[in-house]
């Protein structure tokens, strides 16, 4: 019998690519003599290092961040043979590449009229009724051609060594019982979000607990959340690779919802994740899987009240929001609990 060739194609954000990270599994599950190989953006490939369900990694753009020649990539791609194909996100471009890369059964998001005109089979997410988790819809792809899904949950898988050096880190940070607790700050405007100086109140609200260390987890943080005494800042201009293996390292991540969160959920790191309940931002699409977790949402008629119509510029500060004090009795109850 020929084998059977998988592409999973995610060429978008991190958290959107960890949520893809369950179908090369679910698949080998199915066919464990298959070849399965991943198409994703280059600063987003570190995900699925080591992953042993993914024989290749092939990346959409060069290192430099400008796409590879359309030509030379179908070639790449039509080098493997491809027999399947499984587009997670809806794009014109990939559309047309993997249908010039001679892989006969492609799967898209959604009807659009590029996929008509290239034979593309698609799923339908039906306007989110009934509303599931993002990697769930993704795995309606797989569940297409016949495979029973075992789990949805993300995972990322670390190297024998990468363990080491998580353990050499807390060793050199952490005092005796101490948590370390991480704090990620921005969000690539993706969700609703706390303002700097929220944040910059609950880590010093953290800090002057002792069992506590706190470790800001941003490549890029602002000037005035920059130089916080006592306060650890691993990632700063990290590639995603270290960033991943420092954020192995936590005991707690607080964030809202974000790559990060999905990274820690993946790695089984307890997470608390600010929340909005409107359906594109709520956490029963994009919430934490598989691991410890808890989902702070602002007051329940906060979004009808106060809402800014855009989620994306909301920051919870109006009444009925979030404050730095209330997230830190969610820590430490959060903490209590699992401890």
């Amino acid at each position: 019998m020929e084998q059977l060739r998988f592409l999973v194609a995610r060429i978008d954000r991190i958290g959107d690519v960890v949520l893809s990270t369950p179908l090369p599994r679910e698949i080998k599950k199915k066919y464990p003599n298959s070849f399965v190989a991943v198409l994703v953006k280059c600063y987003t490939k570190d995900i699925y290092l080591n992953n042993p369900n993914v024989d290749k990694i092939i990346t959409f753009d060069n290192p430099d961040k400008t796409d590879k020649n359309f030509w030379e990539l179908v070639s790449e791609i039509k080098r493997f043979k491809f027999s399947h194909a499984f587009m997670l996100l809806p794009n014109e471009k990939l559309n047309y590449l993997l249908f010039l890369s001679s892989i006969k059964y492609r799967v898209g998001v959604g009807h659009k009229l590029y996929q008509f005109l290239t034979f593309t089979k698609y799923v339908d997410r039906k306007k989110y009724i009934p509303l599931r988790h993002e990697a769930d819809y993704c795995l309606d792809m797989v569940r297409k051609i016949g495979i029973q899904v075992e789990s949805i949950f993300p995972e990322i898988h670390l190297s024998e060594s990468e363990k080491d050096r998580i353990q050499a880190f807390r060793t050199d940070h952490l005092k005796s019982d101490q948590k370390l607790v991480g704090i990620n700050i921005s969000s690539g405007n993706s969700a609703p979000n706390l303002n700097q100086s929220e944040y910059k109140k609950l880590i010093l609200l953290l800090k002057a607990n002792r069992d506590y260390k706190v470790a800001v987890m941003d490549n890029n943080v602002l000037s005035e959340l920059d130089k916080i005494e006592e306060v650890l800042y691993p990632n700063k201009g990290n590639v995603l690779r270290h960033s991943i293996i420092n954020l192995a390292s936590l005991d707690l991540l607080i964030s809202n919802s974000t790559g990060p969160m999905h990274i820690c959920a993946a790695l089984k790191v307890p997470t608390i994740a600010l929340f909005c309940p409107l359906t594109a931002c709520s956490p029963k699409l994009w919430g934490p899987l598989g691991n410890k977790s808890e989902i702070i949402l602002p007051k329940q008629n906060y979004c009808d009240t106060q809402c800014p119509i855009d989620p994306k510029k909301c920051d919870y500060s109006k009444q009925g929001g979030l404050r730095a004090e209330y997230i830190l009795e969610r820590i430490n109850s959060f903490i209590q609990r699992f401890n």
